[in-house]
Order: C-alpha cells, then structure tokens, then sequence
C-alpha cells in the first residue's frame, strides 16, 4: 500500500514536470506550416500549399486585371500570376522592397505566387496547437483564416490558400 502511494506521487511529479516543461506528445500529428509577416503581423499556411519561395523579382503588370493581382513572372518559363498578400487581406499597401519574397501556392488545381513581405520560417507544428479562430475577427480575413497557432510568443493566422483564391473568383 505505501508502494503505491510512492508510484501514485512520483507519476504525479512526472505529469506535473511535463506540463511546467510544455513538453509535447512525440505521437501527435504534426503539420508543417510556412510563417510569413504581412504588415508586422505572422501568418502561415501549411506548407503542403507552397510549392517554392523566391526572391523578390520584377512583376510584369497585366492591364485590366483584379486589383489583388499584381502582375506575373517567369520562374524557369512557367507564367505564374502574384497576387498582393496585403490587398487580398485587406491591408495597408506598401511598395516592394528586396526583402519581400513570393511563395508559390496550389490548391484545388489552381497556382499563382503570393507577395508577403517577408518569410520567416518552416516549421511543424503539433496538430492540437492549432486552434479555431476567434469569431470576432475582421471582415477582411475572416474568410481565409482556417484557425490560430502561436509562433515566437504571437498570434499567428493560419489561412487557406485554397480560400485565398477562392475569394480572387468575382461571383
């Protein structure tokens, strides 16, 4: 009886030291996310969304097209379109600068790159810290935002792509 007294108290320290520690179920699923900033702020999507992420390059404008869309280049002879992160999710605009990097994204069939302003990692994330999001988010986002995460002690959106380009089809 004392026996399990001790074992009781010792799996207690265990699970207690875990939860101190924030240490992670080595079985849970993981899914790998791409965190970018848009505007000061970190975003992801998963990174089985993104096919390749580039330098900032020359975008060739293309006349009468949505105003999310900013051009298109050429990556090794493929004509891929490059939306604007920031006017898809409705923020503050600012000119393209070196630092800035286009992700190539593909859902549902359909590709373009996606200027973000900077890429600042890809990494896996367990699948439980993985929210919903919050319902009183703006307008703006609430449309693309698939739930939250934390990344570097900040709310960091995680979004669609295939919602991203849905929301590019006038209708």
């Amino acid at each position: 009886m004392n026996g399990e007294r001790k074992s009781e108290r010792i799996i207690e320290r265990v699970r207690k030291r875990r939860e101190e520690a924030g240490s992670v179920d080595v079985d849970e699923e993981r899914v790998k996310l791409v965190i970018f900033t848009l505007a000061g702020r970190y975003y992801a999507f998963p990174g089985a969304e993104i096919r390749e992420i580039l330098p900032f390059m020359k975008i060739a404008c293309v006349p009468g097209a949505s105003d999310a869309i900013l051009g298109i280049i050429n990556v090794r002879g493929d004509i891929e379109s490059v939306l604007s992160g920031r006017r898809v999710l409705g923020l503050p605009d600012c000119e393209p600068a070196s630092g800035n990097r286009i992700m190539i994204a593909e859902s549902g069939g359909a590709r373009s790159g996606i200027l973000v302003d900077s890429v600042e990692d890809v990494s896996d994330f367990p699948s439980g810290s993985i929210h919903p999001s919050i319902s009183t988010l703006d307008s703006s986002i609430k449309d693309y935002v698939t739930g939250e995460t934390v990344y570097n002690g900040k709310t960091t959106m995680v979004l669609s792509v295939a919602k991203v380009f849905e929301g590019m089809i006038p209708g």
